[in-house]
């Protein structure tokens, strides 16, 4: 019998899972602007910021960040920036989870107008809230006449006009979250006895954490450098209603520029230190939810 030739198959060579895998081309290049970029509009800026600053002796610079004027538009832009971003936390969530789960008539309306601290010009916004808040405002009058609480010119109205620029960041990054989340395991714990409550707290509430977080810093943040719409509602009044984006126009005004730049230093370091701990702190509620 004559031998029969067995064709015997190529050995089959597998690329290595650690070889490099570019989806776009161009990779070195897409980086080198991207950082470039970022050096020309956000650390050249800040990085002259903090030179400008280095001017001064540590006697001037201690002195100029804490002064009793300074000190009173730290407390009370900070204070006021948190519990506006406390209340965008609470009143957004409910705000994001109507717009989700129920229909009714002008829904498309609401949820067009959660964007319009986004539209309107911030100036707008200011003397808007002022004119609402005045004592003869429409609201002021009822505020001041039924309540005896007074919101224009004081530091309620600060917190009223951060409340008002940051909304649409927790109701826009809650919201993606619950149109995404699994119905199914609500209907689980439903079946399982659970009441509504336990439902909300033990499902629905861990699922949207990080995001109500994430929202929560973005208000924070945004309001901690709000300037236009508190100046008109706020009466800028030292040591009662000054923020402190305020003073450093002032400072600028008066061409301390050295002083401005140290004040917005201590903004910088006090806001990164908030933003960096709210960081954490989704990092770890991402953990115990398993994501």
């Amino acid at each position: 019998m004559s031998a029969v030739a067995i064709p015997v198959a190529a050995p089959v060579t597998f690329k290595s899972r650690s070889a490099p895998f570019r989806v776009m081309p161009g990779f070195k290049l897409s980086l080198g602007f991207t950082i470039f970029y970022l050096s020309l509009i956000v650390l050249i800026p800040l990085s002259a910021v903090f030179l400008k600053t280095f001017t001064m002796t540590w006697d001037q610079f201690w002195g100029a960040v804490t002064s009793e004027r300074v000190m009173a538009s730290y407390r009370l832009t900070f204070g006021a920036s948190l519990i506006g971003a406390f209340i965008n936390a609470v009143f957004g969530f409910i705000v994001a989870w109507v717009l989700v789960r129920y229909q009714f008539p002008g829904k498309r309306i609401v949820d067009a107008l959660v964007d319009l601290p986004f539209a309107l010009p911030t100036a707008v916004a200011g003397i808007t809230l002022t004119a609402l808040y005045s004592s003869n405002g429409w609201f002021g009058t009822f505020l001041e006449g039924t309540l005896g609480l007074k919101v224009a010119f004081t530091p309620l109205g600060v917190v009223v006009a951060l409340t008002f620029i940051g909304l649409p960041f927790v109701v826009r990054t809650v919201q993606p979250v619950l149109e995404d989340a699994e119905r199914e395991l609500e209907e689980a714990a439903a079946s399982l006895g659970a009441s509504a409550l336990q439902t909300f707290v033990r499902v629905v509430f861990p699922t949207v954490l990080p995001s109500l977080m994430t929202g929560f810093a973005l208000a924070f943040a945004r309001a901690t450098g709000e300037y236009g719409s508190v100046i008109f509602i706020a009466g800028n009044m030292p040591m009662v209603s000054e923020i402190t984006p305020l003073f450093i126009i002032t400072k600028l005004e008066q061409y301390d520029y050295a002083g401005a730049t140290a004040i917005a230093v201590v903004m910088l370091l006090i806001s990164f230190v908030l933003l960096l701990s709210i960081n954490l702190l989704q990092a770890w509620a991402r953990g115990k939810s398993g994501k």
